[in-house]
């Protein structure tokens, strides 16, 4: 099943919409209290990411079904004409590291401006090195996936020397339910999927 697309209008009515329609849309297919609080929570953790990827355009948001997942989409068509600031979405922190890189949605902001042929900008801002774990080139797209950048934390050495990005990891909502975050730029649209499996 696939939900009716909702066009992103503003934060109040976006912040009300995505939840409810969460909760709706768990009801309809089913799903038992536990799956539809997490379905819930993600919508939640969704929420967060859309200051950063509206500056870059206008929204959609949607939610795909099937009997074993469900996909929370977030869709940006990047306005071209549009002049958003690079340093205040990356807005560097005192200690010179870079703030918007700190936490998986901020990890996800970033791993968009890097796509969007930024990475010089990232790179020389993000000093803890983060904003490339997770990415990977797939065919003529670059994606970057919560799946990947976990697994970059498997060996007892990396979770030592990036002991606070695995702090991080292990704290966030978004990383310990979803199975896959996915964000991938091309053709001029910014794509999230959160990925979650439901056996």
């Amino acid at each position: 099943m696939i939900t009716n697309e909702y066009i992103l209008k503003s934060p109040d009515e976006d912040h009300r919409f995505i939840p409810q329609e969460a909760q709706l849309t768990a009801e309809f297919i089913g799903l038992d209290k536990k799956a539809s609080m997490r379905m819930r929570l993600l919508a939640e953790e969704m929420i967060c990411m859309l200051p950063q990827m509206l500056s870059y355009g206008m929204g959609r948001f949607w939610i795909e079904t099937s009997e074993d997942s469900f996909d929370l989409h977030l869709n940006v068509k990047i306005d071209k004409s549009r002049n958003y600031d690079v340093n205040r979405i990356l807005s560097v922190s005192k200690d010179g590291k870079n703030a918007a890189a700190r936490g998986i949605i901020g990890k996800i902001a970033v791993a968009v401006e890097s796509m969007l042929g930024n990475n010089e900008n990232v790179a020389a801002s993000d000093s803890y090195g983060v904003w490339s774990r997770g990415l990977a080139d797939y065919d003529e797209d670059t994606i970057w996936s919560l799946e990947a950048y976990k697994d970059a934390f498997s060996s007892f050495e990396a979770k030592q020397s990036y002991s606070e990005d695995w702090d991080e990891l292990e704290k966030s909502i978004i990383a310990n339910i979803a199975d896959d975050v996915r964000v991938g730029v091309l053709g001029g649209k910014i794509d999230i999927v959160v990925v979650k499996k439901l056996r």
